[in-house]
């Protein structure tokens, strides 16, 4: 064995191969060679059982004979490469199959071997393709600066390496993706990957504030620009300067907001409520959206100068159900970290419990899947979930579980806000509505922090 062989061997020790052959004792003889080479050896009869066996566990890497019944290796190689484009594949052959696995390696197979083999030239093959694969998964994408990002499947890892590399320099990221797939924690990871990493990170949900806040929230407030206005506000953009402010639901952003937000990109500076002065502001923008933002502009609901401000360097995270190999591994962080929360001994899933998890549909993405494994969590009477514990976990509308004092705190200030919408910002109005005195009415308002001059239907009122 070459000494790069030896050292890629040494790498990869643990790592598991998938051999695919309908010959029973070739394959027991290569399980039994690659097993005491260390590897981690999972032996199957077809591509068919190959595939469904990726679905559970994604391999290292894949040794698979040209000739098999149904499916042949060239075609498992093909569904391989439409799923997994940076798994290697290794085609084992006989001598009247050498042509086409030949024309395999020019689409992207690692290489082939022909029967009879040589022991040792398989173990360096293998050695070889584990250490180049290592090599091309740079060693930062498994850093502290992704480190909240659990992931081992290969769309994952591309999505990575781009977010890496746009970390370092100044340009605007737009992040798409479906809810719940984890827009937030790449923003989060590009700026701890950036210069700007010791300096705030800010995100702000624009479509979780209500329009009238939203520009006091962004841009802040002097005081006295409006009734309720009793000291000066920093706003968003000022707390971020220096670092990332990252504008999630950029595409629920209202149209009015839209222009002064294209202002500051242009200018750099922003004018706080009320305020007859600009202040400079040194801000790099992240911006994320589940909505399709070319239909949005098709249809004037976002501004066109906007779009290409903000879509300077385009990333796209995948749902759940494209990167279904990460689940087992993100289903086992979560149940951690959440036996601590429920101060249970949770030590992981039954078999059939993760196959469940793996082969379900997961339209809430990460979130849902995090949902589930609390309920699990907090349902638990044993180290090990069960799979009716699960099923029944699945089977369930998936919320989202708040402590009671947190989700008592967001429905009264959602409450508050609708009632200021109703009302137009009659405080007496509401006040009669909730069947609170107006006394006890300001001060919930003022506990939640809003200001009911700012739902009036004339705007805010300068004092």
């Amino acid at each position: 064995m070459s000494a790069d062989s030896a050292k890629g061997a040494k790498a990869a020790r643990g790592a598991n191969l998938l051999l695919v052959d309908d010959d029973a004792d070739l394959l027991k003889l290569l399980s039994m060679r690659l097993d005491a080479a260390g590897y981690d050896v999972t032996a199957v009869g077809s591509a068919e059982a190959a595939l469904a066996q990726m679905e559970v566990q994604r391999p290292a890497l894949v040794l698979s004979d040209v000739q098999l019944p149904g499916m042949d290796g060239l075609a498992l190689f093909n569904a391989i490469r439409e799923r997994h484009p940076a798994l290697p594949v290794i085609l084992l052959t006989a001598h009247g199959t050498i042509p086409d696995a030949v024309a395999a390696t020019a689409q992207g197979v690692y290489t082939y071997l022909t029967k009879p083999f040589d022991g040792r030239a398989l173990l360096d093959t293998i050695a070889q393709a584990l250490t180049l694969t290592a090599a091309r998964q740079d060693d930062d994408s498994h850093g502290a600066w992704r480190e909240a990002i659990v992931s081992r499947s290969n769309v994952m890892a591309e999505v990575l390496a781009e977010a890496r590399l746009v970390a370092a320099s100044q340009a605007s990221v737009l992040i798409r993706g479906e809810s719940g797939s984890g827009k937030e924690l790449l923003a989060r990871a590009i700026h701890a990957a950036s210069p700007r990493a010791g300096r705030p990170f800010v995100a702000v949900n624009c479509g979780a504030i209500p329009e009238p806040l939203l520009e006091s929230e962004l841009f802040g407030h002097v005081k006295g620009a409006f009734t309720g206005a009793l000291s000066n506000h920093r706003g968003l953009f000022q707390a971020a300067d220096g670092g990332t402010l990252l504008l999630d639901e950029i595409g629920d952003m209202p149209l009015p907001l839209q222009v002064k937000l294209l202002r500051v990109l242009q200018e750099h500076q922003v004018r706080p409520v009320g305020a007859s002065e600009s202040v400079p502001i040194d801000v790099r923008i992240l911006s994320a959206t589940h909505r399709d933002l070319e239909a949005a502009l098709a249809e004037g609901q976002f501004r066109e100068d906007l779009y290409y401000r903000l879509n300077v360097v385009s990333l796209t995270l995948p749902g759940l159900d494209e990167r279904r190999e990460d689940i087992p591994l993100l289903a086992q962080h979560f149940l951690q970290r959440l036996a601590l929360k429920y101060d249970k001994r949770l030590n992981g899933f039954a078999p059939d419990a993760l196959k469940a998890l793996t082969m379900a549909s997961w339209p809430g993405n990460v979130r849902q899947l995090h949902n589930v494994v609390e309920q699990v969590s907090a349902l638990a009477t044993s180290p090990l979930i069960p799979l009716a514990l699960v099923q029944r976990a699945l089977r369930s509308p998936s919320i989202e579980v708040l402590p009671y004092a947190e989700a008592r705190q967001r429905f009264e200030r959602e409450y508050l806000v609708g009632l200021l919408k109703l009302t137009d910002g009659n405080v007496a109005d509401a006040a009669r509505l909730a069947d609170r005195n107006r006394t006890e009415f300001y001060r919930l308002l003022q506990r939640n922090g809003l200001n009911p001059s700012l739902f009036r239907a004339e705007g805010p009122v300068a004092e």
